[in-house]
Protein backbone atom coordinates (compact mmCIF):
# COMPACT_ATOMS: atom_id res chain seq x y z
CA UNK A 1 0.00 0.00 0.00
CA UNK A 2 2.60 2.34 0.90
CA UNK A 3 4.70 1.56 -2.33
CA UNK A 4 1.82 2.23 -4.63
CA UNK A 5 1.15 5.68 -2.41
CA UNK A 6 4.42 6.87 -2.84
CA UNK A 7 4.27 6.46 -6.38
CA UNK A 8 1.07 8.72 -7.23
CA UNK A 9 2.78 11.27 -4.98
CA UNK A 10 6.06 10.53 -7.27
CA UNK A 11 3.62 11.13 -10.60
CA UNK A 12 2.58 14.28 -9.74
CA UNK A 13 5.64 16.29 -10.31
CA UNK A 14 6.81 13.90 -13.08
CA UNK A 15 3.75 14.62 -15.04
CA UNK A 16 4.04 18.32 -14.24
CA UNK A 17 7.81 18.15 -15.57
CA UNK A 18 6.40 16.39 -18.56
CA UNK A 19 4.66 19.31 -19.55
CA UNK A 20 7.42 20.69 -20.44
CA UNK A 21 9.66 18.21 -21.36
CA UNK A 22 8.95 16.70 -24.85
CA UNK A 23 11.53 13.60 -24.45
CA UNK A 24 9.62 12.51 -20.67
CA UNK A 25 6.34 13.18 -22.14
CA UNK A 26 6.82 10.40 -25.01
CA UNK A 27 8.82 8.12 -22.58
CA UNK A 28 5.13 8.43 -20.27
CA UNK A 29 2.93 8.12 -22.56
CA UNK A 30 4.78 5.16 -24.28
CA UNK A 31 4.90 2.93 -20.79
CA UNK A 32 1.85 4.58 -18.74
CA UNK A 33 -0.43 5.04 -21.20
CA UNK A 34 -0.22 2.62 -23.91
CA UNK A 35 -3.21 0.87 -25.36
CA UNK A 36 -2.95 -2.86 -24.12
CA UNK A 37 -3.88 -4.81 -27.58
CA UNK A 38 -2.67 -8.22 -27.53
CA UNK A 39 -2.86 -11.42 -30.42
CA UNK A 40 -3.27 -13.65 -28.12
CA UNK A 41 -5.62 -12.75 -25.59
CA UNK A 42 -6.75 -15.09 -22.99
CA UNK A 43 -4.34 -17.98 -23.85
CA UNK A 44 -1.86 -19.51 -21.41
CA UNK A 45 1.36 -17.24 -20.90
CA UNK A 46 4.73 -17.07 -20.25
CA UNK A 47 5.62 -13.22 -19.43
CA UNK A 48 9.59 -13.03 -19.66
CA UNK A 49 10.46 -9.10 -18.45
CA UNK A 50 13.96 -7.37 -19.96
CA UNK A 51 14.95 -4.29 -19.49
CA UNK A 52 17.04 -3.22 -22.49
CA UNK A 53 18.97 -4.78 -25.82
CA UNK A 54 20.71 -7.22 -23.59
CA UNK A 55 18.33 -8.87 -22.11
CA UNK A 56 16.42 -8.66 -24.99
CA UNK A 57 19.12 -10.76 -26.74
CA UNK A 58 19.99 -13.21 -24.41
CA UNK A 59 16.73 -14.34 -23.23
CA UNK A 60 16.31 -15.97 -27.29
CA UNK A 61 17.22 -18.76 -26.70
CA UNK A 62 14.75 -19.16 -23.78
CA UNK A 63 12.13 -17.64 -25.33
CA UNK A 64 12.74 -20.09 -28.51
CA UNK A 65 12.59 -23.19 -26.10
CA UNK A 66 8.97 -22.12 -24.59
CA UNK A 67 7.36 -21.85 -28.63
CA UNK A 68 8.90 -24.77 -29.56
CA UNK A 69 8.20 -27.02 -26.27
CA UNK A 70 5.25 -25.78 -25.22
CA UNK A 71 1.80 -24.59 -26.15
CA UNK A 72 2.49 -21.15 -24.35
CA UNK A 73 2.44 -17.60 -25.98
CA UNK A 74 5.25 -15.55 -25.02
CA UNK A 75 4.56 -12.01 -23.60
CA UNK A 76 8.07 -9.38 -23.55
CA UNK A 77 8.00 -6.64 -21.59
CA UNK A 78 10.86 -4.38 -21.88
CA UNK A 79 11.89 -0.64 -20.46
CA UNK A 80 13.91 0.89 -23.49
CA UNK A 81 12.88 2.02 -27.15
CA UNK A 82 16.31 0.33 -28.53
CA UNK A 83 15.33 -2.28 -26.34
CA UNK A 84 11.58 -2.30 -28.56
CA UNK A 85 13.18 -2.12 -31.82
CA UNK A 86 15.45 -5.44 -31.14
CA UNK A 87 12.67 -7.18 -29.84
CA UNK A 88 10.62 -6.04 -33.20
CA UNK A 89 13.20 -7.41 -35.58
CA UNK A 90 13.27 -10.59 -34.36
CA UNK A 91 9.89 -11.49 -33.41
CA UNK A 92 7.78 -8.89 -35.68
CA UNK A 93 6.91 -11.98 -37.74
CA UNK A 94 5.65 -14.43 -34.85
CA UNK A 95 1.89 -14.81 -34.01
CA UNK A 96 3.03 -16.07 -30.86
CA UNK A 97 4.84 -13.43 -29.25
CA UNK A 98 3.10 -10.39 -28.08
CA UNK A 99 5.78 -6.99 -27.14
CA UNK A 100 4.83 -4.06 -24.87
CA UNK A 101 6.73 -1.33 -23.01
CA UNK A 102 7.15 -2.81 -19.31
CA UNK A 103 4.40 0.41 -17.50
CA UNK A 104 7.03 1.19 -14.96
CA UNK A 105 5.30 -1.08 -12.38
CA UNK A 106 2.32 0.70 -12.46
CA UNK A 107 -0.51 -0.90 -10.44
CA UNK A 108 -3.34 -0.37 -12.81
CA UNK A 109 -1.65 -1.42 -16.26
CA UNK A 110 -0.05 -4.44 -14.72
CA UNK A 111 -3.51 -5.47 -13.53
CA UNK A 112 -4.95 -4.63 -17.10
CA UNK A 113 -2.45 -6.72 -18.62
CA UNK A 114 -3.15 -9.56 -16.20
CA UNK A 115 -6.75 -9.68 -17.16
CA UNK A 116 -5.83 -10.03 -20.99
CA UNK A 117 -4.11 -13.19 -20.10
CA UNK A 118 -3.41 -16.68 -18.12
CA UNK A 119 -0.51 -16.27 -16.64
CA UNK A 120 1.53 -19.23 -16.71
CA UNK A 121 4.82 -17.98 -15.75
CA UNK A 122 6.60 -14.34 -15.14
CA UNK A 123 10.56 -14.63 -15.98
CA UNK A 124 12.17 -11.76 -14.97
CA UNK A 125 16.13 -11.41 -16.84
CA UNK A 126 18.60 -10.88 -14.60
CA UNK A 127 17.80 -8.62 -11.20
CA UNK A 128 14.74 -6.05 -11.97
CA UNK A 129 13.14 -5.84 -8.46
CA UNK A 130 9.89 -4.78 -9.05
CA UNK A 131 7.12 -4.82 -6.89
CA UNK A 132 3.77 -4.61 -8.39
CA UNK A 133 5.25 -6.89 -10.88
CA UNK A 134 6.45 -9.63 -8.81
CA UNK A 135 3.60 -9.34 -6.29
CA UNK A 136 0.65 -9.38 -8.10
CA UNK A 137 1.95 -12.38 -10.73
CA UNK A 138 2.54 -14.56 -7.75
CA UNK A 139 -1.12 -14.39 -7.36
CA UNK A 140 -1.87 -16.29 -10.51
CA UNK A 141 1.74 -17.71 -11.63
CA UNK A 142 4.87 -18.73 -10.55
CA UNK A 143 7.54 -16.37 -10.14
CA UNK A 144 11.11 -16.76 -11.37
CA UNK A 145 14.78 -14.25 -11.97
CA UNK A 146 16.50 -16.15 -14.59
CA UNK A 147 20.31 -15.30 -15.31
CA UNK A 148 20.29 -13.28 -12.17
CA UNK A 149 23.20 -10.84 -10.55
CA UNK A 150 24.13 -8.45 -8.55
CA UNK A 151 26.43 -5.66 -9.37
CA UNK A 152 28.51 -4.49 -6.24
CA UNK A 153 26.55 -1.36 -6.27
CA UNK A 154 23.45 -3.10 -6.16
CA UNK A 155 24.42 -4.93 -3.54
CA UNK A 156 25.42 -2.02 -1.06
CA UNK A 157 21.92 -0.14 -1.74
CA UNK A 158 19.52 -3.35 -1.89
CA UNK A 159 21.13 -4.45 1.60
CA UNK A 160 20.18 -1.81 3.00
CA UNK A 161 16.44 -2.38 2.38
CA UNK A 162 16.66 -6.37 3.06
CA UNK A 163 14.06 -6.48 5.48
CA UNK A 164 11.64 -5.16 2.58
CA UNK A 165 13.11 -7.42 -0.17
CA UNK A 166 12.87 -10.62 2.67
CA UNK A 167 8.95 -10.31 2.17
CA UNK A 168 8.93 -9.69 -1.43
CA UNK A 169 11.43 -12.50 -2.57
CA UNK A 170 9.13 -14.96 -0.53
CA UNK A 171 6.63 -14.47 -3.33
CA UNK A 172 9.28 -15.67 -5.99
CA UNK A 173 9.47 -19.22 -6.54
CA UNK A 174 13.12 -19.50 -7.41
CA UNK A 175 16.34 -17.33 -8.18
CA UNK A 176 18.86 -18.79 -11.14
CA UNK A 177 21.71 -16.59 -10.47
CA UNK A 178 25.00 -16.64 -13.39
CA UNK A 179 27.27 -17.03 -10.32
CA UNK A 180 28.34 -18.46 -6.71
CA UNK A 181 28.68 -14.69 -5.74
CA UNK A 182 25.58 -13.60 -7.02
CA UNK A 183 23.47 -16.62 -5.30
CA UNK A 184 25.48 -15.67 -2.00
CA UNK A 185 24.16 -11.91 -2.48
CA UNK A 186 20.49 -12.56 -2.89
CA UNK A 187 20.41 -14.87 -0.31
CA UNK A 188 22.37 -12.06 2.09
CA UNK A 189 19.61 -9.45 1.04
CA UNK A 190 16.74 -12.06 1.43
CA UNK A 191 16.04 -14.80 -0.34
CA UNK A 192 15.69 -17.98 0.54
CA UNK A 193 18.29 -20.41 0.49
CA UNK A 194 16.50 -22.76 -0.89
CA UNK A 195 15.02 -21.35 -3.54
CA UNK A 196 18.23 -19.99 -4.83
CA UNK A 197 20.90 -21.59 -7.52
CA UNK A 198 24.00 -21.47 -8.88
CA UNK A 199 22.30 -21.94 -12.75
CA UNK A 200 25.28 -20.13 -15.17
CA UNK A 201 24.55 -17.54 -17.85
CA UNK A 202 22.39 -17.35 -20.93
CA UNK A 203 24.81 -15.10 -22.54
CA UNK A 204 26.56 -17.95 -23.10
CA UNK A 205 23.33 -19.45 -25.13
CA UNK A 206 22.99 -16.71 -27.63
CA UNK A 207 22.19 -17.82 -31.06
CA UNK A 208 24.09 -15.94 -33.61
CA UNK A 209 23.28 -16.25 -37.53
CA UNK A 210 26.36 -17.96 -39.29
CA UNK A 211 27.90 -16.61 -41.91
CA UNK A 212 30.47 -18.29 -44.60
CA UNK A 213 33.30 -17.16 -45.98
CA UNK A 214 31.88 -16.16 -49.09
CA UNK A 215 29.08 -13.95 -48.11
CA UNK A 216 31.48 -12.49 -45.27
CA UNK A 217 33.40 -11.81 -48.83
CA UNK A 218 30.37 -10.53 -49.78
CA UNK A 219 29.31 -7.79 -47.15
CA UNK A 220 33.10 -6.78 -47.66
CA UNK A 221 32.83 -6.04 -51.36
CA UNK A 222 29.34 -4.31 -51.06
CA UNK A 223 31.30 -2.03 -48.29
CA UNK A 224 34.56 -1.41 -50.99
CA UNK A 225 36.37 -2.69 -47.81
CA UNK A 226 37.20 -5.88 -49.16
CA UNK A 227 40.96 -5.11 -49.66
CA UNK A 228 40.94 -3.37 -45.71
CA UNK A 229 41.68 -4.61 -42.48
CA UNK A 230 38.77 -3.67 -40.11
CA UNK A 231 38.15 -2.27 -37.17
CA UNK A 232 35.03 -2.44 -35.39
CA UNK A 233 34.33 -0.20 -32.00
CA UNK A 234 30.64 -1.85 -30.91
CA UNK A 235 27.87 -0.69 -28.69
CA UNK A 236 30.25 2.39 -27.68
CA UNK A 237 28.88 4.56 -24.92
CA UNK A 238 29.32 8.37 -24.48
CA UNK A 239 33.15 9.80 -24.08
CA UNK A 240 34.17 6.51 -25.21
CA UNK A 241 34.54 7.54 -28.82
CA UNK A 242 37.35 9.71 -27.90
CA UNK A 243 39.50 6.55 -26.67
CA UNK A 244 38.91 4.93 -29.89
CA UNK A 245 39.75 7.52 -32.23
CA UNK A 246 43.26 7.91 -29.82
CA UNK A 247 43.54 4.46 -30.87
CA UNK A 248 42.71 4.91 -34.57
CA UNK A 249 45.04 7.12 -35.00
CA UNK A 250 47.89 5.08 -34.26
CA UNK A 251 46.28 2.16 -36.69
CA UNK A 252 45.36 4.15 -39.35
CA UNK A 253 46.26 1.15 -41.70
CA UNK A 254 42.89 -0.04 -40.19
CA UNK A 255 39.44 0.81 -41.28
CA UNK A 256 37.39 2.13 -38.32
CA UNK A 257 33.60 1.20 -37.89
CA UNK A 258 32.46 2.74 -34.92
CA UNK A 259 28.44 1.62 -33.44
CA UNK A 260 26.81 3.51 -30.98
CA UNK A 261 24.89 1.64 -28.09
CA UNK A 262 22.08 4.49 -28.79
CA UNK A 263 21.97 5.62 -32.37
CA UNK A 264 20.43 8.40 -30.83
CA UNK A 265 23.86 9.70 -30.41
CA UNK A 266 24.84 9.89 -34.20
CA UNK A 267 24.49 13.52 -34.32
CA UNK A 268 27.06 14.00 -31.34
CA UNK A 269 29.15 11.56 -32.86
CA UNK A 270 29.27 13.10 -35.79
CA UNK A 271 29.67 16.64 -34.60
CA UNK A 272 33.03 14.95 -32.86
CA UNK A 273 34.15 13.44 -36.05
CA UNK A 274 33.78 16.88 -37.71
CA UNK A 275 35.51 18.34 -35.15
CA UNK A 276 38.57 16.34 -35.80
CA UNK A 277 38.44 16.19 -39.11
CA UNK A 278 37.89 12.47 -39.63
CA UNK A 279 36.65 12.00 -43.11
CA UNK A 280 33.22 9.53 -42.29
CA UNK A 281 30.08 8.14 -43.53
CA UNK A 282 27.02 6.78 -42.16
CA UNK A 283 25.70 3.10 -42.69
CA UNK A 284 21.91 4.74 -43.74
CA UNK A 285 23.26 6.96 -46.36
CA UNK A 286 26.03 4.53 -48.52
CA UNK A 287 24.78 3.09 -51.50
CA UNK A 288 27.42 1.32 -53.22
CA UNK A 289 30.56 1.01 -50.96
CA UNK A 290 32.33 3.51 -49.12
CA UNK A 291 34.05 6.14 -50.74
CA UNK A 292 37.90 5.31 -51.15
CA UNK A 293 39.28 8.19 -48.88
CA UNK A 294 36.30 7.34 -45.90
CA UNK A 295 37.90 7.04 -42.90
CA UNK A 296 35.39 5.93 -40.17
CA UNK A 297 32.14 4.77 -40.81
CA UNK A 298 29.43 5.38 -38.16
CA UNK A 299 26.29 2.91 -37.98
CA UNK A 300 23.26 4.75 -37.23
CA UNK A 301 20.84 1.79 -37.08
CA UNK A 302 20.25 -0.83 -35.54
CA UNK A 303 20.88 -4.88 -35.85
CA UNK A 304 23.66 -4.16 -37.56
CA UNK A 305 26.61 -5.19 -34.73
CA UNK A 306 26.87 -9.25 -34.73
CA UNK A 307 27.56 -8.71 -38.68
CA UNK A 308 30.60 -6.62 -38.44
CA UNK A 309 31.96 -8.68 -35.53
CA UNK A 310 32.12 -11.52 -37.47
CA UNK A 311 33.88 -9.66 -40.35
CA UNK A 312 35.97 -7.63 -38.58
CA UNK A 313 40.04 -8.51 -38.10
CA UNK A 314 39.49 -6.33 -34.26
CA UNK A 315 36.66 -5.90 -32.51
CA UNK A 316 36.60 -3.73 -29.31
CA UNK A 317 33.41 -3.89 -26.87
CA UNK A 318 31.76 -0.51 -25.51
CA UNK A 319 30.54 0.14 -22.22
CA UNK A 320 34.11 -0.74 -20.77
CA UNK A 321 36.12 2.30 -21.15
CA UNK A 322 33.80 4.02 -18.78
CA UNK A 323 31.52 3.13 -16.16
CA UNK A 324 29.16 1.32 -17.68
CA UNK A 325 29.80 -2.28 -16.52
CA UNK A 326 30.23 -3.91 -20.55
CA UNK A 327 28.20 -5.66 -22.75
CA UNK A 328 27.82 -8.53 -24.61
CA UNK A 329 31.76 -9.74 -24.82
CA UNK A 330 30.27 -13.25 -26.57
CA UNK A 331 29.18 -11.66 -29.79
CA UNK A 332 32.27 -11.18 -31.10
CA UNK A 333 33.99 -14.55 -29.44
CA UNK A 334 31.06 -16.44 -31.10
CA UNK A 335 32.71 -14.80 -34.78
CA UNK A 336 36.12 -16.40 -33.06
CA UNK A 337 37.42 -12.73 -32.32
CA UNK A 338 39.05 -11.97 -29.61
CA UNK A 339 37.19 -9.58 -27.97
CA UNK A 340 39.30 -6.02 -26.96
CA UNK A 341 37.79 -4.27 -23.28
CA UNK A 342 38.48 -2.03 -20.51
CA UNK A 343 38.10 -2.27 -17.03
CA UNK A 344 34.67 -1.29 -16.32
CA UNK A 345 33.59 -5.19 -15.87
CA UNK A 346 30.79 -5.42 -13.13
CA UNK A 347 28.08 -6.33 -15.88
CA UNK A 348 30.39 -8.99 -17.76
CA UNK A 349 32.46 -9.83 -14.56
CA UNK A 350 32.49 -13.53 -14.69
CA UNK A 351 33.26 -13.66 -18.46
CA UNK A 352 35.57 -11.25 -18.78
CA UNK A 353 37.87 -13.51 -15.77
CA UNK A 354 37.25 -16.84 -17.60
CA UNK A 355 38.06 -14.83 -21.20
CA UNK A 356 40.96 -13.17 -19.72
CA UNK A 357 41.89 -16.54 -17.40
CA UNK A 358 41.64 -18.11 -20.82
CA UNK A 359 43.67 -15.83 -23.24
CA UNK A 360 40.98 -15.53 -25.29
CA UNK A 361 40.68 -11.33 -25.16
CA UNK A 362 42.51 -8.89 -23.76
CA UNK A 363 41.47 -5.87 -20.98
CA UNK A 364 43.10 -2.71 -21.76
CA UNK A 365 43.48 0.85 -19.64
CA UNK A 366 44.94 2.68 -22.14
CA UNK A 367 45.91 3.52 -25.66
CA UNK A 368 49.60 1.96 -25.73
CA UNK A 369 47.84 -1.68 -24.35
CA UNK A 370 45.04 -1.06 -26.46
CA UNK A 371 47.79 -0.89 -29.58
CA UNK A 372 49.24 -3.59 -27.66
CA UNK A 373 46.61 -5.91 -27.70
CA UNK A 374 45.78 -5.67 -31.60
CA UNK A 375 49.56 -6.56 -32.41
CA UNK A 376 48.79 -9.70 -30.61
CA UNK A 377 46.00 -10.41 -32.26
CA UNK A 378 47.37 -9.74 -35.59
CA UNK A 379 50.24 -11.94 -34.69
CA UNK A 380 47.60 -14.33 -33.80
CA UNK A 381 48.66 -14.98 -30.31
CA UNK A 382 44.81 -16.31 -29.76
CA UNK A 383 44.41 -20.03 -29.74
CA UNK A 384 41.32 -20.56 -31.65
CA UNK A 385 40.79 -23.76 -30.41
CA UNK A 386 40.46 -22.25 -27.40
CA UNK A 387 37.74 -19.98 -27.96
CA UNK A 388 35.88 -23.25 -29.17
CA UNK A 389 36.24 -25.00 -25.92
CA UNK A 390 35.10 -21.96 -24.30
CA UNK A 391 31.70 -22.48 -25.98
CA UNK A 392 31.53 -26.64 -25.99
CA UNK A 393 32.06 -26.16 -22.49
CA UNK A 394 29.32 -23.43 -21.39
CA UNK A 395 26.11 -24.20 -23.71
CA UNK A 396 22.45 -25.78 -23.13
CA UNK A 397 22.09 -23.01 -20.69
CA UNK A 398 18.81 -22.13 -21.97
CA UNK A 399 17.71 -25.67 -22.17
CA UNK A 400 18.54 -26.87 -18.35
CA UNK A 401 16.75 -23.29 -17.22
CA UNK A 402 13.29 -23.88 -19.61
CA UNK A 403 13.64 -27.24 -18.00
CA UNK A 404 13.72 -26.02 -14.34
CA UNK A 405 10.80 -23.61 -15.00
CA UNK A 406 8.45 -26.16 -16.84
CA UNK A 407 9.08 -28.44 -13.57
CA UNK A 408 7.24 -26.03 -11.57
CA UNK A 409 4.38 -24.99 -13.25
Amino acid sequence: MFYNLSRIIIYIPLFIVSIFNGRLRRFLKKRLFQKITLKNQGKDHVWIHCASVGEINLSESLVREFLENTDFRVLITMMTDTGRATAEAKYKDDKNIDLLYFPLDDFFKIREILSKINLKALVIIETEIWPNLIRMSSKKSKVVFVNGRISDKSFKSYKRISFYLKKLFSKVNFFLMQTEEDKNRIIDIGASAEKVEDFGNLKFDVKLTDFTEGQLYQIRKELGLENRKIFVAGSTRDDEEEYILDAYDKLREYFLILVPRHIERTADIEERLLKNRYRYEKWSTISQGVKEDTQVLLVDQMGILRKLYALCDVAFVGGTLVDIGGHSLIEPLYYRKPPIFGKYLQNVKEISKEIIQRKIGYKVENTQEFIGAVQKIENKQVNLEEIDRFFRENTDVAAKTFKRIIDII
